[in-house]
């Protein structure tokens, strides 16, 4: 392996080298030390190797490159001058941390070792330097311990048995309490484990260890863990974590928090990331090193009491506080020593909070002076909004929890009820006043009125695009999609996870945003929505270009989604209006009639709930336009299946099951998401269409009477030929003036007529379509569905592989695939503008609320996005961040 140019960078008061180097290079740990040390914050010093080694590392086979340990030794050698310390020396050695840092923060996922640099002799000189013999031994003890754990791979417990021993034998029950012949007799048993467990003496030479360790450092990257948090930050949208090559290592002076009562160890954040409150949130704990902290060995105290135990160190760390968040501009997380009554900085970064407290700190530090206005919209993560619009568990409820298992994160929240198995159960009991969970292999349209009677729902198969988790999104309705390890008995009405039963009577906690599912009732916290919220929106609005639009169905999703700020209905699902009781008989009805007269007749029934649903929808969005979809889905979704449902149709529609039977099999397709739907239905049903298209104009024509502007916006769905679209667009605008006549209305009607764009084939000639389209929708689920060869669907058998050895980066059906789906996007676009350079363009698939897809949708030049109302403030804020990042 080549040598890099430099690789090592050294932090402390003799000099500063990585001050203006870029956190890429040297992790955001690396970066942060040096530059506390540039602006005078107590920090020990020490030195970082760079992430380039690390991907060197892995690329030449797992070995160090040639004069990296000759860096490491210089610097270590000035770090012995600046503290007067030799490293491994047996009267006063200096001993150092070895952890790693990341370009992007991924706490707890790799390794750290402390105390590094102690052996047999130094460990006797640093009791003899500090005088304080309990000291050095405690320190060389977490050393083996650690030592053996991160770079030999030792199994943890078998030095938790040796401890046990040694605290039974001096009769005590914590670590602090045993003396220090106990920890000299604990250290001579954790070589032996040591021993045990390597087949080789716990090395005594301080650069050996520190080579090793460095070598440990790099290995964790490529760990179990990180692996798994680098895929799941990616799936969540976190692009930057997928390009880094490595981690950096920071090899640090160690200060000590367990000299005693006089030292402590703590870790905190400026403000409080759960609420954003503007104070100090944290713990510290008296006579102890960090790891105790954050793993849970101990007990300890908030940072608030702090002052009654060391007022000038509480008093100092205040003021860095306030040094920090000046510096930074932002909330921070950091960890901090105080040995013998002096405070050291071990480590600053940009601290996690979630969306509630992302949104006041972002507004508080408007208001303090500190970013402006622009700086908030772009700090704000745009999908962490959905902690602010849903339920969440209350974070100590959710940590003591009973996981059973892990599901798909499918739509966000929290919901606790008992298992319902049929969506006529769900309904039935949610109308007698009980809290449901819905609990299916898989959901139908069929199942839509147990999906909107349930608090939430859970299936055992189907991706994260699948009709359960897209209905549940638009809904705002907490969903776990496609977990596996939940096995149904439909006739038992029993769930088994993992061989605990579950049944009827049982209630179940979901947790949408995680995808886990628990046993029992877990505790739930509402959303408060501050005035922070709206005023992050107004600022969001102001900076973006796209519009944003609504998926809505019904009144209710239009008025709510006009709440969160949408701007217009993108998608308006007409089959989701078919499914309720009174309406769904005429409508498999109309699926059984064997002539035209007969079709009419049972949808001229239908007509009138349509009319009344497109009024409504109209007045909730009034003077904003509504796109409405066509008919789409195949006919035989609306028709049941199994025996007892078709014996039930039949006897309320007065047929005979073999004639409900008959028809099923005529309907039936081999592949029915390429079969007979969307326009193809017009095409061979045209009076299906006249129906819709009428209802539409006589719903806009009452409102007009009444003074709402209603703009409808009628859109034909599944067109890949423009001989497609000139014929049914005739047939829309013939309906149109029929009905005009027919009731008699000479006033002027704005309806434009257009597409949903969801074949390739359509992208490919978008310049032909164009010609009878006034506006473009792209449909970038059926989109990516087609381009990739993937059943929506079906993607849970294979998909996480895929993601995990890379094939594709994130789920497509999440996230746009831009390089294949985007590339046939822009082509549309630009095809579609050479023919009508003002068409009007947009997106309504459920990358319409993602704010990667919508980042790409702002580059390509679409006019809107379309998404679930409980997304519109997740669109209003990524469409103002793809405008900012553009223009920056």
């Amino acid at each position: 392996m080549a040598k890099a140019s430099k690789m090592v960078y050294y932090f402390g008061k003799t000099k500063t080298e990585g001050r203006k180097e870029s956190k890429t290079l040297l992790g955001g740990k690396g970066l942060n030390l040096a530059e506390m040390t540039a602006i005078g914050l107590p920090v020990p010093p020490g030195f970082t190797i760079t992430t380039e080694v690390c991907d060197g590392y892995y690329k030449a086979g797992k070995k160090l490159p040639k004069g990296l340990m000759d860096e490491v030794n210089a610097a270590v050698k000035t770090l012995e001058k600046e503290l007067k310390k030799p490293f491994g020396d047996d009267s006063n050695p200096l001993l150092v941390s070895v952890r790693s840092g990341a370009a992007v923060s991924m706490p707890g996922m790799m390794n750290t070792i402390l105390n590094l640099g102690l052996n047999d002799v130094s460990t006797a000189g640093l009791a003899k330097a500090t005088k304080n013999e309990r000291f050095a031994y405690d320190a060389y003890r977490r050393l083996i311990n650690m030592y053996g754990d991160v770079v030999m791979g030792l199994e943890h417990h078998m030095f938790e048995e040796a401890f046990d021993k040694v605290k039974k034998k001096y009769k005590v029950t914590e670590d602090t309490e045993v003396p220090a012949e106990g920890l000299k007799e604990l250290c001579e048993a954790y070589k032996a484990v040591y021993k045990k467990g390597t087949g080789e003496d716990f090395p005594q030479d301080p650069v050996h260890q520190l080579q090793l360790a460095i070598e440990a450092v790099f290995g964790s990257w490529n760990a179990d863990r990180a692996i798994s948090y680098r895929r799941i930050e990616s799936a969540k949208g976190n692009t930057l974590i997928g390009s880094l090559v490595g981690t950096a290592v920071n090899v640090q002076a160690m200060v000590y928090g367990n000299m005693g009562d006089d030292s402590g160890t703590g870790v905190g954040f400026t403000r409080d990331p759960n609420t954003g409150q503007n104070k100090f949130y944290g713990e510290f704990l008296i006579n102890a090193q960090g790891e105790d902290v954050v793993a849970g060995i101990r007990t300890p105290q908030p940072v608030s009491e702090m002052g009654k135990w060391d007022k000038a160190a509480h008093k100092e760390l205040m003021e860095i506080k306030k040094t920090l968040e000046d510096h930074y501009t932002d909330m921070q997380d950091i960890e901090f020593t105080i040995e013998k009554g002096k405070l050291y900085m071990l480590q600053t970064r940009t601290g996690k909070r979630n969306g509630i407290a992302a949104v006041k700190i972002a507004c508080d530090m408007v208001k303090e002076g500190l970013i402006t206005e622009k700086e908030a919209v772009m700090r704000v993560p745009a999908s962490d909004l959905t902690h602010c619009l849903l339920p969440s568990f209350k974070p100590t409820a959710r940590n003591a929890a009973d996981v059973l298992c892990r599901g798909l994160n499918a739509s966000p929240g929290a919901a606790v009820g008992k298992l319902a198995f049929t969506a006529n159960d769900a309904r039935a009991r949610f109308e007698a006043g009980e809290n449901v969970i819905l609990v299916r292999r898989e959901t139908s349209p069929e199942d839509v009125e147990g999906m909107s009677a349930a608090v939430g729902i859970l299936t055992s198969t189907g991706g994260a695009t699948s009709h359960a988790a897209v209905v549940a999104r638009g809904w705002g309705k907490c969903c776990v999609a496609g977990a596996s390890e939940v096995v149904i008995n439909e006739k038992t009405k029993k769930i088994t996870v993992n061989g605990r039963t579950f049944g009827e009577k049982d209630i179940i906690s979901l947790d949408g945003t995680t995808g886990e599912v628990m046993a029992g009732e877990v505790e739930t916290q509402e959303p408060k929505l501050s005035g922070d919220f709206a005023k992050l929106m107004t600022w969001a609005d102001k900076y973006r270009r796209l519009a944003i639009r609504t998926n809505a169905d019904s009144p209710a999703d239009s008025k709510r989604a006009r709440e969160f700020g949408a701007e217009g209905i993108g998608l308006c699902r007409t089959e989701h209006m078919f499914f309720e009781a009174d309406r769904i008989i005429h409508m498999r009805s109309m699926i059984l009639a064997e002539t035209e007269k007969d079709r009419r007749t049972a949808l001229k029934k239908l007509l009138p709930f349509q009319r009344k649903d497109f009024e409504g929808i109209f007045k909730a969005m009034a003077g904003l336009p509504v796109t409405v979809r066509l008919l789409d889905p195949p006919l035989h979704e609306f028709l049941p299946h199994g025996d007892a449902a078709q014996k039930d149709m039949a006897k309320e529609l007065g047929v005979k099951v073999a004639e409900i039977k008959s028809r099923s099999e005529v309907l039936h397709e081999s592949n029915p998401m390429l079969g007979h739907r969307g326009c193809r239905l017009s095409v061979t049903y045209p009076e299906i269409l006249e129906m819709q298209v009428q209802a539409i104009v006589e719903a806009a024509i009452s409102c007009a009477k009444k003074k709402i502007d209603a703009k409808p916006e009628i859109m034909i769905p599944l067109v890949g030929t423009a001989a497609e679209l000139r014929i049914l667009r005739e047939k829309v605008l013939e309906t149109i003036e029929t009905t005009k006549q027919a009731k008699k209305f000479t006033g002027k009607l704005d309806i434009s007529v257009g597409t949903m764009i969801e074949i390739p084939r359509a992208c490919l000639t978008a310049n032909e379509v164009a010609e009878y389209a006034d506006f473009f929708s792209f449909g970038t689920n059926d989109l990516t569905q087609m381009t990739f060869g993937y059943s929506r669907d079906d993607v849970g058998g294979f998909l996480p592989d895929y993601i995990e050895h890379k094939i594709v980066p994130v789920d497509p059906f999440q996230s746009l695939d831009t390089s294949g789906v985007g590339q046939l996007v822009a082509m549309g676009v630009e095809k579609g503008r050479s023919t009508k350079p003002k068409l009007k363009v947009g997106i309504c698939g459920e990358h319409g609320g993602d704010p990667a897809s919508i980042d790409f949708c702002d580059s390509v030049g679409l006019d809107y996005v379309s998404c679930s109302p409980f997304r519109v403030p997740i669109a209003r804020l990524a469409a103002a961040q793809a405008t900012l990042k553009k223009s920056s």
